[in-house]
């Protein structure tokens, strides 16, 4: 009897360790949203809506587009700091043009702490507004991960968003292996060549996790999904048995008129294969 009795209590203590020792596997929630300089659909300047709609999502990385800081039209508001102190989030802003006495960019608001940020403006093949693309490496459970945030040329003629693309691209493959998510506005179309080029080394959150259309824009009678969050491919050859990843898990856009554009919320899972555990404790 006793014998029997040590034998499940020794089995027990194994069952123990094998769950002390299994990977989590943590849900980290990502917006883009270009907020229109926080102008809604009627016509108002309203911060605090923007800033319910991203308490609400629990998301713990926005991706903010057209933010303006100090400039007259949003009566010399920093956007991005009222933000931040609104939502109790980190911030960090990419400038891309002077306007009306202020500046005029991308900004990120995030929960994770900051270890790299840099604003890369791309190159520009006739006049019109700078375009660029915000990056940040920031801390995730003990992990490093990589995003990205722009919003790129809206003309007809497509070839500065191509060029666009090359860059981000570019920007990427500097951060590998660790994984990469870029969120922005694109300014065309699932079927179109600059989404069919993005997804070459990225996946398509949307497809991945979303239901339906995915309508982004105009707010109020949504008709294109022009707002997109991709995540990084494994690389061909990369050794899956030590890699981090994220996994599209679930996606969904947000209903509301506190912009021209509606936010896309995805939620990723963070993979740590336990070999990569193992690896890392080394």
């Amino acid at each position: 009897m006793r014998r029997t009795l040590l034998f499940f209590l020794v089995l027990g203590c194994v069952g123990c360790s094998a769950s002390r020792t299994a990977p989590d596997r943590p849900i980290i929630r990502v917006m883009t949203y270009n907020i229109h300089h926080g102008e809604g659909m009627d016509g108002k300047v309203d911060l605090k809506r923007i800033a319910d709609i991203i308490k609400r999502s629990g998301a713990d990385i926005v991706a903010l587009q057209e933010v303006d800081r100090g400039v007259e039209r949003t009566k010399r508001i920093d956007i991005l700091t009222e933000l931040s102190d609104l939502t109790d989030m980190t911030y960090a802003f990419g400038k891309n043009i002077d306007f009306q006495g202020g500046e005029y960019g991308n900004g990120f608001l995030t929960r994770f702490p900051i270890l790299e940020e840099r604003n890369l403006h791309y190159r520009m093949i006739r006049p019109g507004e700078q375009r660029g693309l915000l990056q940040l490496v920031l801390e995730v459970h003990g992990e490093e991960i990589v995003a990205m945030n722009t919003h790129i040329d809206y003309r007809q003629d497509d070839t500065e968003r191509v060029m666009n693309v090359a860059e981000v691209r570019d920007a990427a493959s500097r951060y590998t292996p660790r994984p990469l998510i870029v969120c922005g506005d694109f300014n065309d179309t699932p079927e179109s060549r600059i989404i069919a080029l993005m997804k070459e080394d990225f996946i398509d959150a949307w497809e991945a996790a979303g239901t339906g259309a995915g309508f982004t824009y105009p707010a109020d009678t949504p008709k294109k999904r022009i707002d997109y969050i991709f995540v990084s491919k494994p690389k061909r050859g990369e050794d899956q048995s030590s890699s981090l990843s994220l996994r599209p898990v679930a996606a969904r856009v947000i209903q509301t008129d506190a912009s021209d554009h509606l936010p896309l919320l995805v939620e990723f899972e963070l993979n740590i294969t336990a070999s990569g555990l193992r690896q890392k404790g080394k």
